[in-house]
């Protein structure tokens, strides 16, 4: 009996269905396909060298022997960290959901209303607890947006300084990325214990830990007034629970304000993903990195949300761009600020109470004792003194189920949450040698620190505390929003493939998802089993020696081999060396990480054909030989081509000294055919969240593992907690970044295998070679490559069209919404086209509507060539067309009402229907609104 291959299911076409699609490109094979589109010169014949692919069963079984190995203890070492009580309705129907987890960043804002209005009540949270004006849609952890702040302070402080304080009470995960983050900018960053030592004379920024990692709570006023004095800007990393209860940072004239979300509902998942968040005081609000959500209207002028200031993001400004972050953590966001919905305000009042008092208790029960506790104001931590003893009362502790945080020999830390109870004070007291003898404490904050401002006014706030409203509120906001539960998202560049039900399951398993990021290591053995075998598993598939998993996005992995390559440039004396070969086309985070890293950006032309201009390379080279770093390149390319130069490119700019970089952004067109790390590159970033998996969020969560060659191995990012010595910095708070969404990819590799895994690449490649034949003599396919072959995408020519008609590519993709499909990519690599990329995930029937659509929307636009329907008055300049639109009491339009609403070939029945008209983004802008509307907002 044959065993049922998990690549039979998650690779859409059939048999069948290829033979057709091999006869429409005129190919009797998918290897003959391959063949015929990649370059000989790099193409590999070889069979992976991975485990036999198991079974959905066996994979899950596997699963679940490297979770037994694990030990959930009772986590109260804090530092950023928290337990936390997800609920079960915002589990269930938000983290485990795929109308949530499987959308694509709201790029499309008709069709991304729900998660919108998600992100506008997540950074409504974060600027009413902050008393800040703006947060932005959240950030990939607390290290990396406090980095973000640094970063901001520079480009906004009149001082001339290069010198960034940090406070001595920060987290050190983050002093550990801030530290590695300024070093390539020449920033100083100066580590001071504000709480006995002097400010200096001059800094550009001061960043205050509010708790601080001691527990303790200082009045930060007279720090934020000298750092105004000297022009400098002041951060907070503020713990939002804490600020429910302590004086907002707004409230002393704090410039910026960062931190993590984790514990409103997020499991600590040994380290992510979480939602960071970033918010700032009014006038900095176009300075703010990430992404920002705002209230617009639409045509009908009705309220609408949609990403505002977008001009501000990587893709468009590349080398000048402020921060090279190209997502967000949308769906951690969205749980973190459900959690304040479904809470409230009160709610989130009582958690914090509850978790002072436990703290309280901890210290009154170790004082009684005699145990020694610094003293001062406190939140949910308390530092408590026993000499020579803290490393055996730590022990004591472990023995007992429960993790504390060894400070130094002498001091233990220890940190309340919403889920400790009293059994778990009385073994820590216990571990300290103390008598459980105290019952319930109470202590007022000092009127100088406590709240004295409201919070979460919002009616939104205070309307779904009833699980029946909340499940209500959730579904409703799903049904707002296109995700590949509804059909295809045939986006170019980032691929929406299926993220396969078994591959998600273990993500919420408690051995997964609620250890410590700083957990011991004799309790975390199956989840660095998990990591190490997948470490290995892609350096197999990528043909390179080393891969460290801790980027926690494509960005973010980066960063990480630029920074390897200077470093390893500057262990050979060759320090100089810091020009970085761009080619025009490239994505735009390539630019902006080669400047985060230290490095001139110099572009490289792109010839007619979309292909790196050997002759301008040359020049490049040429002139820059002597100080050239790296070259970056995405291959295949990003016009969607496999170049024929590429191992021509790599030996070049090794001959001049230089380092490859290859982006790993479109891999899935290589897996199993090529290997980047053995046809000339020397580091890549594999996207995760692409390739091999991770579903999108809405926009996050996402991983970047950095792979590279083995002179490079020496410079994979450092642990940053300090626990091992790496010669990299770190790039984000944990030492395998969102370690909490690693068993996802870890599955998809393990039930596809080496033959499972090259069978995806090909029908990736076959699809998008089918959509560019069915396509082409409707419209231009802008660039093939060898046989008139494309790779995994094709870029669909709309300007010519455009040109003679007026319909624009907008209007095309506002137009395949009233078809029920997400629009491909729009405008990117070229401006006025639309990129395609089918993936091996939708079966050809899917594929023939999405064809169909695109036939029948050219059918449209010459309607309007011909003068049958007048060029601003037709289904394509009106879509698309809501529910409410085509059935008012007027219908003043040149076509009927049926023609708007069921296009052909839509299904009547199940047809999608989006909630808003088309959005006016300039109006968005201008009138920039980024927190919750006041409900008048919507009513007629």
């Amino acid at each position: 009996m044959t065993v049922e291959q998990f690549a039979d299911r998650h690779i859409g076409p059939g048999p069948d269905d290829e033979r057709r699609m091999l006869e429409a490109v005129g190919y009797g094979s998918i290897d003959e396909l391959m063949d015929a589109a990649i370059p000989e010169v790099i193409r590999w014949h070889g069979a992976l060298d991975l485990p036999a692919p198991a079974t959905e069963r066996e994979a899950i079984a596997e699963l679940r022997a490297l979770a037994s190995r694990n030990t959930v203890a009772v986590s109260m070492i804090g530092l950023g960290y928290h337990g936390t009580h997800t609920p079960a309705v915002i589990r269930r129907n938000v983290l485990e959901n795929p109308a949530w987890y499987t959308a694509y960043t709201p790029y499309q804002p008709e069709i991304s209303q729900g998660r919108l209005e998600a992100l506008l009540n997540f950074q409504t949270m974060v600027t009413d607890l902050t008393g800040l004006a703006t947060a932005n849609a959240s950030m990939l952890d607390e290290a990396t947006a406090a980095a973000e702040a640094m970063t901001l302070a520079r480009r906004a402080s009149k001082s001339r300084s290069a010198v960034y304080v940090v406070d001595a009470d920060a987290l050190p995960q983050t002093v550990a990325v801030l530290c590695g983050r300024a070093e390539p900018l020449g920033i100083e960053v100066r580590v001071v214990d504000l709480a006995v030592e002097e400010l200096p004379a001059e800094f550009f920024g001061l960043h205050l830990q509010y708790p601080g990692a001691s527990g303790a709570v200082r009045d930060h006023a007279p720090l934020v007034a000298a750092a105004h004095a000297v022009g400098a800007l002041v951060t907070v990393a503020a713990d939002l629970l804490a600020l429910t209860l302590l004086r907002a940072p707004g409230r002393i004239g704090v410039d910026i304000a960062a931190g993590t979300t984790q514990r409103f509902g997020v499991p600590m998942g040994f380290g992510g993903p979480h939602a960071g968040y970033l918010a700032v005081r009014a006038g900095l609000e176009r300075m703010l990195p990430g992404r920002l959500v705002g209230v617009s209207r639409d045509a009908a002028g009705e309220p609408a949300y949609r990403l505002a200031l977008q001009t501000r993001e990587q893709h468009i400004r590349r080398e000048k761009a402020t921060s090279n972050i190209c997502t967000a953590q949308v769906l951690l966001a969205v749980m973190a600020g459900m959690y304040a919905v479904y809470h409230g305000p009160d709610g989130l009042r009582r958690i914090a109470d509850r978790t002072r008092s436990m703290a309280l208790r901890l210290a009154a029960g170790l004082r009684a004792g005699g145990v020694e506790v610094v003293d001062g104001v406190f939140f949910d931590t308390v530092t408590a003194v026993v000499p020579g003893r803290a490393g055996q009362v730590v022990a004591a502790a472990r023995g007992r189920g429960v993790n504390l945080r060894l400070v130094d020999a002498d001091r233990v830390g220890v940190s309340c949450d919403e889920t400790t109870t009293g059994e778990h004070l009385a073994v820590v007291w216990e571990a300290f040698g103390v008598d459980p003898v105290v019952g319930d404490v109470a202590e007022a904050l000092p009127a100088g620190l406590a709240r004295d401002t409201d919070f979460l006014t919002h009616p939104v706030f205070r309307s779904h505390h009833s699980e029946t409203a909340m499940l209500r509120y959730l579904r409703r906001l799903a049904d707002f929003d296109y995700a590949l539960d509804r059909g295809m998202i045939p986006l170019g560049s980032c691929t929406m493939k299926l993220n396969a039900t078994t591959e998600m399951e273990p993500v919420t398993w408690p051995e997964f998802a609620h250890l410590h990021p700083f957990a011991p290591d004799e309790q975390t053995a199956g989840y660095r089993e998990l990591v190490g075998q997948l470490e290995g598993w892609l350096a197999e598939v990528t043909g390179y020696d080393a891969v460290s998993v801790q980027p926690n996005a494509g960005s973010q992995g980066e960063l990480a081999g630029l920074l390897a390559i200077r470093a390893y440039h500057r262990d050979r004396g060759d320090g100089h060396r810091d020009v970085c070969l761009i080619p025009s086309s490239a994505h735009g985070t390539n630019a902006a990480s080669a400047v985060m890293a230290g490095m001139r950006v110099v572009v490289v032309g792109c010839d007619a054909d979309g292909n790196v201009d050997l002759v301008d390379l040359d020049a490049k080279i040429d002139k820059h030989r002597d100080v050239l770093a790296a070259i970056m390149v995405t291959y295949p390319s990003t016009h969607g081509v496999y170049e024929t130069g590429i191992a021509s490119l790599c030996a070049k700019v090794h001959d001049a000294g230089g380092q490859v970089y290859v982006d790993g952004a479109n891999l899935n067109a290589l897996v199993g055919f090529a290997k980047p790390g053995r046809f000339g590159a020397d580091v890549s970033h594999l996207n995760l969240h692409k390739t091999f998996c991770i579903p999108h969020g809405g926009g996050g969560p996402g991983v970047g593992p950095v792979a590279v060659r083995e002179h490079l191995a020496a410079y994979l990012p450092g642990d940053p907690s300090g626990a091992r010595v790496q010669g990299a910095p770190a790039i984000s708070a944990a030492r395998y970044g969102s370690a909490g969404i690693l068993p996802i990819p870890w599955a998809y590799l393990r039930m596809m295998g080496a033959a499972g895994l090259a069978r995806a690449t090909g029908v990736a490649v076959l699809a998008a070679n089918y959509v560019a034949v069915r396509l082409r003599d409707h419209f231009p396919v802008l660039y093939a490559g060898n046989k008139g072959l494309v790779a995994h995408e094709c870029i669909l020519d709309l300007r010519p069209l455009s040109k003679a008609t007026g319909v624009s590519v907008d209007d095309v993709a506002k137009r395949l919404i009233d078809y029920g499909f997400h629009a491909p990519t729009m405008s990117f690599p070229v401006a006025g086209t639309l990129m395609v990329e089918p993936t091996e995930s939708e079966d050809l029937a899917e594929l023939d509507r999405f064809c169909a659509a695109m036939i029948a929307i050219r059918a449209e636009i010459d309607e309007v060539a011909s003068g049958g329907w007048p060029a601003g008055d037709n289904p394509l300049s009106n879509a698309p067309h809501t529910a409410a639109m085509v059935s008012g009491d007027e219908w003043p339009h040149p076509y009927p009402r049926s023609v708007g609403a069921y296009p052909a070939g839509v299904d009547r029945v199940g047809k999608y229907w989006p909630p808003v008209r088309r959005v006016d983004g300039a109006y968005g802008d201008r009138n920039l609104m980024c927190s919750c509307p006041a409900p008048e907002a919507f009513q007629d």
